[in-house]
């Protein structure tokens, strides 16, 4: 008992050690668990949100669209749950200046169903659900009407499945219609896509530059008043998928599989098949043309016959009358009354050469008959060369059917294709990745400073220690006195570690979080398995290194326990053998030296603690400066314009015309910019054992005029990139890059991000959904955005080969020869705000889609979920520091307790002994500031390489304000600990503490 409460007053005489391990373990826990909470709160919230509105694990798009066959043939695919039919099309309407907006039929079969926010469902025709985004940028409410347009050549059926030929045959079959939605809408509900979780009224409205989406809005209307029954695309669930979490590998293997068997034989029959429909349904047409060509003919050449049978009895009946009246002249000459009586009554018979030159006779002297005879023969040859050109362009469209209508492409895509999904998984990822990296720097100081402040506590009672061992007490049960201390303060600042990493932290995370994304049902939920290890880890490294003090002191002998610890002995230090600076420092100054370099695990512990805390403010700050600085790296430094114009094809020229007119351009550069996607082709040559080289990237493809390939220069600086170590990349000079007809160029954004270099193939695919295999011929330093450049030969020859032009989409057929180019990069004149002005009248002009200021840009471009997590990182190291320096501070004081009594007892003044004992924590903490500076930069760029997000290249920044308000942080810890260590040090009473031990 006597034991037991020894140990209670030997704790409770050591609150302050108690405190410092406790609070250690808590920043620890916090960190470990508090961001991976919130992601995983996030995840949790999104993956329920999902399973709930049914969203697709399988996309199936055609560029002939769907029939009936085909969405049988995928529901007989092995491990298919159910596949949805979906309808859409795209609409244009009138919204300070053309917007888009895509007509989605709402499935009935439970996927992707949209999420109710206001209002209700429409049921009926006519009534339509929007999304919020809408009804923030309309101004419209739950009742408004709207008046849309279709646009013919921008749905996807009209897009891919219009295979016209010489024959007109635009349908894709006999039976087949594209989707068509009524144009008179009321809206009656508030919905949110599922597939597109993004807050429009939070920060994500800002960054325009991870917009996905290729229309303006989604509108979502029931299938009352939807006609046409060819399908836009095919949405699949998985078995089995629902079970598993949307962000883990084993979703993406479950979904995986059905995918290959589709990509398999289904694809490939299904793909044959289709087109064999639009050839059957192609000659259909053509003979049904030749046998209604044919019964007109055979309708118009009776028509004629009998006009010309009924002019030919007229002619006839003349040349008998003419005849009849001869013989009875002669008759009547030669002959008596009888015989001419006779010879009247019966017509004369003529042989046919007679008769037909009495036809031609009578003919020829009646102006009407050879009018009558013209007209027939005018009319017989009229129809003879209607046949023939008839049968001709028959003929023609028999020969030309197979090659007017493309191969059938399918693409079969998971949820990763989704702009939305992939945005909010990326962003979740990256700023898990710190929560994993950070805690193990606070776990390293956590130990360090365990092993200072238990060894301590040890050495302080080693006399105690051996008087327990003398008696008889066990050296584990001595020890225990010591592991059950360092266990409780764990234990203890591990549970509140707990609440701020499951409650704290992710609330913070999660309003940050709602700010980009909107996720329903979303709650913070403890993670049993997760925060129990968290705390463990902590539990045994705080321990390892209380077992490690109390063995090198335990395994002394008694006797040797009991005698005071001989003081350490004295020794030249390295700065004593430069004379000239040792002799000009004063007493107390060599002093100072001797104590700070011969207490060595001291100097170890306290210039690392301090060193690891202010790496870990400079890496937080690092990565600020790094998002920060990228807005205007892009905008004002990679890319030399100040406006981008991008139009319709059919308005280009009259967006460029516009734009002259202004006379606001200085110079300018006419390219084609189409929306693709960026993938490792399948023998490509990039680096797929590197972190994200798997999977595609969204990209913006840009075509180049080839006359004015060397213009491109001026526009967006060319400057060669290779990776680099720890976050670094080397860049060439700029200039020195040029585009050419032997590859494209790729943004280091997209390259980073997919493993891809210089000489890579990559899988490229182009706006109208034509995939074509390219060579990398460099990477582009850029940071935003993911643009690949394209010569307008490499162009053609890329997209514009016999199999490309065989998949390409009828409604870009004749740009095989010439692209048209729709967009424009421009340098005006004035300053940001008239350029910014500019941009924004220019969008309400109908010629323009979209004109974008780089001047808006630069100063507009936010990252606020990852600045909040730097801030949250930056607080949580900045109380780390001021406790490694509190903890270090009073070990420091408590192992010196008779020197400082010394001191006093020579005539030492409160004051000089603060001066006395500060100066030396002070060059320590400058020491330690010195390695934690460039410490903090190498762990920056460590894990800016981690952060691997779409279109985003975090190229490290390190401004020099940062390392100074880092050092200047530290700094202002120490002195702030310095006013809680003066009142030890003037408590310190010289008499007691100079009792002999014995």
């Amino acid at each position: 008992m006597a034991f037991v409460k020894d140990m209670l007053r030997m704790w409770a005489h050591s609150w302050k050690r108690f405190i410092s391990i406790a609070m250690i373990t808590l920043l620890g826990v916090a960190v470990l668990t508090g961001i991976y909470a919130g992601c995983r709160d996030a995840f949790r919230s999104t993956d329920r949100f999902f399973d709930a509105q049914g969203l697709h694990d399988v996309q199936v798009l055609s560029t002939a669209g769907l029939s009936n066959g085909d969405i049988a043939a995928l529901r007989k695919v092995n491990g298919v749950a159910k596949v949805q039919a979906e309808r859409s099309q795209e609409v244009t309407f009138d919204l300070d200046g053309r917007k888009s907006a895509t007509m989605q039929e709402i499935g009935t079969n439970g996927i992707d169903q949209p999420y109710l926010q206001e209002g209700r469902m429409p049921k009926k025709a006519g009534e339509i659900a929007v999304t919020r985004k809408f009804i923030r940028d309309s101004g419209k409410h739950i009742g408004s009407r709207l008046t849309v347009t279709p646009e013919s050549a921008s749905s996807d059926t009209s897009d891919t499945s219009d295979t016209n030929g010489a024959d007109g045959t635009n349908e894709t079959n006999g039976t087949d219609e594209a989707p068509s939605f009524p144009t008179k809408l009321t809206i009656v509900g508030v919905v949110l896509d599922p597939q597109n979780l993004s807050n429009p009224d939070g920060y994500s409205a800002m960054t325009s530059f991870r917009s996905t989406a290729t229309t303006d809005y989604t509108f979502f209307a029931p299938s009352d008043g939807v006609t046409g029954t060819l399908c836009t695309s095919a949405t699949l669930l998985v078995k089995g998928a629902a079970a598993e979490s949307t962000f883990d590998e084993s979703y993406e293997n479950t979904v995986k599989q059905v995918t290959d068997r589709i990509d398999g034989t289904v694809k490939t029959d299904r793909q044959k098949a289709r087109r064999q429909e639009l050839l059957d349904a192609g000659n259909k047409k053509i003979v049904d043309a030749r046998a209604e060509a044919d019964k007109k003919f055979a309708d118009a050449q009776s028509q004629i016959d009998a006009n010309r049978q009924q002019f030919n009895q007229q002619v006839d009946q003349i040349v008998s009358m003419q005849a009849g009246a001869a013989a009875a002249g002669a008759a009547a000459n030669g002959a008596n009354a009888g015989a001419a009586a006779a010879a009247g009554a019966t017509t004369p018979q003529l042989d046919e050469t007679t008769r037909e030159t009495m036809r031609e006779t009578i003919i020829a002297a009646s102006p009407e008959l050879t009018q009558a005879k013209q007209q027939l023969d005018q009319a017989q040859s009229q129809l003879n060369e209607q046949k023939a050109s008839t049968e001709q362009t028959l003929k023609t469209k028999e020969n030309e059917l197979k090659t007017s209508i493309p191969q059938v492409r399918w693409y079969v895509q998971d949820r990763q294709s989704l702009g939305g999904f992939s945005a909010l998984k990326s962003d979740l990822d990256s700023i898990q990745s710190l929560g994993n990296a950070f805690p193990i720097v606070f776990l390293l100081v956590a130990v360090m400073m365990s092993l200072t402040a238990m060894a301590r506590m040890v050495e302080e009672d080693r006399s105690l220690i051996g008087t327990y061992v003398g008696l008889g007490y066990g050296r584990l049960a001595v020890a225990s006195r010591y592991l059950l201390f360092a266990l409780l303060a764990c234990l203890i600042g591990g549970g509140l570690g707990l609440i701020a990493g499951f409650l704290g932290i992710p609330a913070f995370l999660l309003v940050v979080l709602q700010g980009m994304y909107v996720m329903p049902g979303l709650r913070l939920e403890y993670d049993w398995l997760y925060g129990s290890l968290g705390i463990a880890l902590f539990v045994v490294g705080v321990l390892a290194a209380t077992i490690y003090a109390c063995v090198q002191e335990m395994r002394q002998t008694p006797a040797a326990l009991m005698r005071p610890k001989a003081p350490r002995a004295g020794s030249r230090i390295l700065l004593e053998r430069i004379r000239p600076v040792w002799n000009r420092i004063g007493f107390l100054g060599k002093v100072t030296a001797r104590n700070i370099f011969r207490f060595k695990s001291r100097l170890i512990m306290t210039v690392g603690g301090v060193a690891g805390c202010t790496a870990l403010i400079v890496c937080g700050l690092a990565i600020n400066d790094t998002v920060a600085d990228l807005g205007i790296k892009q905008y004002r430094d990679i890319y030399q314009y100040d406006l981008m114009v991008v139009s319709d094809d059919s308005d280009a020229s009259a967006m460029r015309t516009k734009v002259a007119s202004d006379g606001r351009v200085t110079s300018s550069l006419d390219v084609r910019i189409e929306s693709g996607d960026l993938a490792i082709s399948g023998g490509g040559d990039g680096d797929s054992g590197k972190a994200g080289s798997s999977g595609s990237e969204s990209i913006q493809l840009v075509a180049v005029p080839e006359k004015h390939l060397s213009d491109l220069g001026e526009m967006v600086t060319l400057q060669p990139v290779s990776s680099g170590m720890l976050g670094t990349s080397g860049v060439g000079k700029t200039g020195s890059l040029k585009l050419d007809d032997d590859g494209v160029i790729v943004a280091q954004s997209a390259a980073s991000a997919l493993g891809v270099k210089a000489g890579s193939k990559v899988r490229l695919t182009n706006g109208d959904g034509v995939q074509a295999t390219a060579k990398v011929s460099a990477v582009n330093r850029n940071l935003i955005g993911s643009d690949v450049y394209v010569s307008e030969t490499y162009y053609a020859k890329l997209f514009d080969s016999k199999d490309a032009k065989n998949t390409k989409n009828s409604k870009n057929s004749e740009d095989s020869e010439a692209l048209t180019w729709n967009a424009m990069l421009a340098k005006l004149s004035g300053s940001d705000t008239s350029q910014t002005d500019y941009a924004e009248s220019l969008e309400e002009d109908s010629s323009v889609m979209k004109a974008v200021s780089c001047a808006h840009m630069a100063d507009s471009f936010k990252f606020d979920l990852m600045g909040a997590v730097v801030a949250l990182i930056v607080a949580l190291a900045g109380g780390l520091a001021l406790v490694v320096l509190f903890t270090l501070a009073n070990t420091n004081v408590s192992e010196r307790v008779r020197e400082m009594a010394t001191l006093k007892v020579l005539g030492f003044f409160d004051r000089e002994v603060h001066h006395y004992v500060n100066r030396e924590m002070m060059i320590l903490t400058v020491m330690g500031v010195i390695l934690g500076l460039p410490l903090g930069r190498l762990v920056g760029g460590m894990l800016t390489m981690a952060l691997n997000m779409p279109s985003l290249y975090f190229e490290v920044e390190v401004k020099p304000l940062s390392y100074v308000i880092a050092a200047v942080a530290t700094m202002a810890f120490a002195l702030l600990v310095q006013l809680f260590v003066n009142p030890v040090l003037d408590r310190i009473d010289p008499i007691s503490s100079l009792k002999s031990v014995e």
